[in-house]
């Protein structure tokens, strides 16, 4: 018998009409009864495609041509878009995206009822926003270079990308620069990425090595580092073995001004990544709390205190918690370093039983919810039972919210005010939203 050989795709153009589009930024056909996703596609389109992959319940390709052009097209800021993962909607105006999301969390929410929508929340620029990433690195002999960049829409390959237009624009610009870097090491084919982490001064490269640098290695990393003002680690193992390349760690922070607080984190921290919209979301969920000064307040999922110290300038006392030990440290240097007393602070892991940590004796009045995608759901529960009166829920995933608002509302009394989107990663399909919930 002879080995079965897999299907060929067709090479030939096909013509398709634009439905909708997908959470992930594709357009949506249907072609003989067939849903078909369509990359580069939107909505009222007219377009010719080529497939990239066909499977048994849907099929998936990429705009060739576009015959008939929505008034929302825009033209791609950056050149490498077409093979680029990093970025999926820069073919569609910045307002059409924040349409496009805030249907995204309408359509999450259809099964729960009416809610009153924000207004989006959105920055002046949508390029040069993103302060935090990981930047995969390989080196392909048969290039004869080191790419460094995100890698290619739908495949596990690296794209080659000389520049990136959503990165700031200190590291976007340095794409090339950094392939000639790596290229030049004796070690180049053991850099599998490099961590970017930036404050609002300083910027630190986290260098993953498989094997230690040798000592022209180390001046090399170290001379480019002084002529592009950057800061050079390097990460041998785990998170743990992050370090400086030479002498002592920098101070990373970012500035909270409404709050007159200043952050500090390490480059392996989690921090949002767009710190223009950080600076927005914390003071849109002070707000609405609606805080007074006898309130005690419950932030889970705390990291270094992003909410939990601007909310204790507005309340009695605020207890934030997390379940990583490194961050929650990181919190209690913040709250020193702002001067903030009515603040504390616990490690917890809060996807598991909650009953014996010390908090939860405690009664609140309010509580912030900033989980990470897999959502809240094993927490929401203790929320009624502690008091809580009104939540907000900070999101990074419409489908874990409208899960979890789901179990608030028909199963822990509480009722759905208000929620909207907040633009925390312009030309791309992530969805970042609020969701405000009361409890009579």
């Amino acid at each position: 018998m002879g080995r079965s050989r897999k299907k060929r795709l067709p090479t030939e153009p096909f013509q398709a009409t634009i439905e909708s589009m997908d959470q992930n930024g594709r357009g949506v056909a249907h072609l003989d009864g067939k849903t078909t996703f369509i990359h580069g596609g939107l909505a009222g389109e007219e377009v010719m495609f080529t497939y990239t992959s066909k499977r048994k319940k849907f099929d998936e390709g990429i705009v060739s041509e576009v015959l008939s052009a929505s008034p929302d097209r825009t033209e791609p800021q950056c050149k490498h878009f077409a093979i680029c993962g990093g970025c999926s909607l820069q073919h569609l105006k910045p307002e059409a995206q924040i349409d496009l999301k805030q249907q995204s969390l309408l359509d999450a929410f259809e099964h729960i009822g009416q809610a009153e929508i924000f207004p989006p929340l959105t920055t002046d620029s949508t390029w040069g926003y993103r302060r935090k990433a990981r930047l995969g690195v390989k080196y392909v002999p048969k290039k004869g270079r080191v790419l460094v960049g995100f890698r290619e829409r739908g495949s596990s390959f690296l794209a080659e990308i000389e520049s990136c237009e959503v990165l700031h624009s200190r590291v976007g610009q340095l794409l090339m620069p950094l392939s000639d870097l790596i290229g030049g090491l004796s070690i180049r084919d053991r850099v599998p990425q490099i961590e970017v982490s930036m404050g609002d001064e300083l910027c630190v490269l986290v260098f993953r090595v498989l094997e230690p640098p040798s000592a022209e290695d180390i001046t090399a990393l170290e001379q480019f580092g002084a002529e592009h003002g950057m800061h050079i680690y390097l990460q041998e193992a785990g998170p743990d073995s992050v370090r400086p390349l030479v002498g002592e760690a920098v101070e990373l922070s970012y500035a909270l001004p409404d709050f007159g607080m200043d952050m500090r984190f390490l480059p392996n921290d989690f921090t949002q990544v767009n710190s223009d919209l950080n600076r927005l979301m914390v003071a849109r969920a002070v707000e609405l709390l609606e805080l007074d000064a006898n309130d005690c307040v419950l932030d889970l999922f705390c990291g270094i205190g992003n909410f939990t110290l601007p909310l204790a300038t507005k309340s009695k006392s605020v207890v934030g918690v997390e379940g990583d030990l490194a961050l929650v440290e990181r919190a209690r240097e913040n709250a020193v370093r702002n001067g903030v007393a009515n603040a504390s602070f616990y490690t917890a892991n809060l996807y598991d039983s909650l009953e014996p940590e010390p908090w939860m004796s405690q009664k609140f009045d309010k509580a912030l919810l900033d989980p990470p995608r897999s959502g809240a759901l094993e927490v929401l529960e203790h929320l009624p039972k502690l008091g809580i009166k009104r939540i907000v829920y900070v999101s990074c995933y419409p489908g874990t919210l409208a899960r979890d608002a789901g179990e608030l509302v028909n199963c822990h009394g509480y009722k759905l005010l208000a929620a909207g989107v907040m633009d925390m990663f312009p030309h791309t399909a992530h969805v970042e939203s609020i969701a405000v919930f009361e409890r009579k």
